[in-house]
């Protein structure tokens, strides 16, 4: 009896512990949700549904034979579990958080000091547990579809893994949604944008479901575009989650603490290791279209998320000023969020343009002026509107929202406004130096060599034109947020 006891006591203690690490916002939602009404109707619809196609699925083998059917049945289970899995668990995890927040019952969940991030991380992991629920419930059916043949096992392994990457990064997408607007007007507008990601989300699910069933895992890793594409998907889905979730408990947090470190050290992880993820799906192909298309793509998100840096809140607390730094670039301010969004878009672009040089074993094939204004054109278009926006020195145009407006007015702007001029008074001449303002027509031109940039020391002179005008911007963009930040810490 004693030797029970002593076995038990050191267990008891380490459930104890483990008890008390565990976050008790997962149990309280995971309850709170199980009792709901919305849980059991869609619960058992689901396992209508599934029982439903199973019984078709038997008549179809007793009428059609051997016949191999387990793909069309499979993609049906899949659908059942995807409706719950895309759209109704992540919709009822943004409700879920922003009742908290219409409410007013965050202050008390913030004096339980959890803090903001172990609040979402229970809200998150709640709506995991919930879907793990809904998951072992079509598992068997999901299996069942394996006997009726048609599909492999390992292809139904990893259309399930994805789904479940693809189910835990529209969740992150859910929750983040709900921490973006305070007033009522903005939440109206965010619960539209989501109602409507989720729907796209569901369709995107459900078709990538089917092209992974088409193509099978076979054909799938003899495919080195497939492949590349299907990790490719999965990394960005994980990396993505991780960054949003990072935002959502940055915009949950006091302005006195060191919000900005958790997304902005995301971003800065995920940009490296992507540049190393590239450098290894580049290794075995030396393709020049991969590593052009990585080049783009990175600069296109990589400035989205500049923006967002550049238009933080200006200044930082006094608390924190002390410890702040030139080189803290992970720290609240706009000044430091652009100045990182800057080195983060030179070192991509530094990094895709010698995959570039590379793939092309001889540096002189290389159109080295279109690797270069790829960048340019992204901090020039990048750093204009946070110093036009500064000229009028006024705190309401120089605030986040019509900054972030005015990136997108001046870009599109800048990409009709040149060419259209240049066509309507330089109608026959064979291209004017004017459209080169536009970002995608002067990236394909500088790549192309084509006219007017077919001689060399003419591309190279408008290169340099078109750098001193990105880096004129990014100057007056540095220098005015720097004047912001000494006018919010006067005041």
């Amino acid at each position: 009896m004693s030797a029970t006891a002593s076995v038990e006591a050191p267990l008891a203690r380490w459930l104890a512990r483990w008890a008390e690490r565990l976050n008790p916002l997962v149990v309280k939602e995971v309850r709170q949700g199980l009792r709901s009404r919305v849980f059991w109707l869609s619960f058992g619809l689901m396992l209508l549904a599934c029982f439903i196609i199973s019984l078709a699925a038997y008549v179809a083998t007793i009428e059609e034979g051997l016949r191999p059917q387990g793909r069309t049945f499979f993609l049906a289970f899949f659908l059942c579990l995807g409706m719950v899995h895309f759209f109704l668990l992540p919709y009822g995890a943004y409700r879920s958080l922003a009742r908290e927040r219409e409410d007013e019952t965050w202050v008390l969940l913030l004096l339980t000091g959890l803090g903001p991030r172990r609040i979402l991380r229970g809200k998150v992991a709640s709506c995991l547990v919930q879907g793990g629920l809904y998951a072992s419930a079509v598992g068997p059916f999901l299996l069942f579809s394996y006997y009726l043949n048609g599909i492999d096992l390992p292809t139904l392994l990893l259309v399930l893994l994805l789904g479940a990457c693809w189910f835990l990064f529209l969740t992150v997408v859910a929750v983040c949604t709900a921490t973006l607007a305070e007033g009522r007007m903005g939440r109206g507008l965010a619960h539209l944008a989501l109602l409507g990601a989720l729907g796209l989300g569901l369709i995107y699910g459900q078709a990538m479901a089917f092209a992974l069933c088409e193509q099978g895992f076979r054909s799938l890793l003899a495919s080195d575009e497939a492949l590349a594409l299907a990790l490719g998907s999965l990394w960005m889905m994980l990396t993505c989650a991780w960054l949003l979730f990072e935002t959502a408990a940055a915009r949950l947090s006091l302005i006195t603490e060191n919000y900005s470190w958790g997304p902005r050290r995301a971003l800065v992880v995920q940009t490296v290791l992507s540049a190393l993820v590239v450098l290894g799906g580049w290794w075995d192909s030396r393709s020049l279209t991969w590593a052009w298309v990585m080049s783009i793509l990175g600069c296109v998100y990589l400035t989205l998320c500049g923006l967002l840096l550049a238009t933080d809140v200006d200044g930082q607390a006094r608390s924190l000023r002390a410890a702040t730094r030139p080189w803290s670039l992970l720290r609240p301010g706009a000044l430091r969020g652009f100045r990182l969004a800057v080195l983060l878009l030179l070192f991509w672009s530094a990094a895709c343009g010698v995959l570039l040089v590379l793939s092309t074993h001889t540096r002189s094939a290389v159109e080295l002026p279109g690797v270069i204004s790829l960048p340019l054109y992204a901090l020039l278009y990048l750093s204009l509107p946070l110093w036009v926006a500064r000229l009028p020195r006024s705190p309401v145009f120089s605030s986040p929202a019509p900054v972030r407006l005015l990136f997108f007015v001046l870009g599109g702007l800048g990409l009709l406004l040149p060419s259209l001029v240049s066509y309507v008074f330089w109608r026959e001449a064979d291209g004017t130096f004017l459209s080169l303002l536009n970002p995608f027509l002067g990236v394909t031109l500088f790549a192309e060599g084509d006219s007017p940039l077919d001689e060399p020391v003419l591309a190279w002179s408008l290169l340099g034109c078109v750098a001193l005008l990105a880096a004129l911007s990014v100057f007056l963009a540095d220098r005015s947020l720097a004047a912001r930040e000494r006018q919010v810490h006067a005041a």
